[in-house]
């Protein structure tokens, strides 16, 4: 004789299959948001490098090329912490020379022109830590050593610091 089986009892899935593939999806879910969360905050953390290294790189090109342009070193003012250039550069009407100064200024470097009030040289998205000068050479073309600490706060905070040289080549 022949079994015959009843429908009512094959339909669905238990209780326990149910609890293992919740189980199982759930678990892959984890990984796969824990690999893009890392990736994000991978992406976050090079977005900041890239801000606090761009600032810096900037700031720097800006200070050695006016250090390169300018006639001399203008001791009286020239400290650890701020550059005073003497130069023929931006000059007012009926002057022959005039100073520059770069100093820190809050969390920001400034640039400040004879006459004028300081403008920034770095965003506001980074801070400017540390800032210092050192000059390295005295003879017939001074040079100067520029240091410099550049953070990008916040949670995915980045640290940046640059040391360069320039010498003044306009004698």
């Amino acid at each position: 004789m022949e079994k015959i089986l009843k429908p009512e009892k094959y339909k669905g899935f238990s209780l326990l299959e149910i609890i293992i593939s919740v189980s199982i999806f759930s678990v892959i879910l984890l990984a796969v948001s824990s690999f893009f969360f890392s990736i994000n905050m991978s992406s976050l953390k090079t977005n900041a490098q890239a801000e606090a290294l761009e600032n810096a790189k900037n700031a720097l090109e800006a200070m050695t090329y006016e250090i390169k342009s300018a006639k001399s070193i203008y001791a009286p003012t020239t400290t650890a912490g701020q550059l005073s250039l003497e130069t023929t550069r931006y000059l007012s009407y009926g002057e022959s020379e005039t100073f520059i100064d770069f100093f820190l200024c809050g969390t920001s470097i400034c640039l400040k022109k004879e006459f004028q009030d300081p403008v920034a040289i770095t965003s506001d998205s980074v801070n400017v830590t540390s800032l210092s000068f050192l000059q390295i050479s005295t003879g017939s073309s001074p040079s100067v050593q520029i240091n410099m600490t550049v953070n990008f706060p916040g949670s995915n905070s980045s640290s940046i610091n640059l040391t360069s040289a320039a010498s003044i080549r306009n004698n």
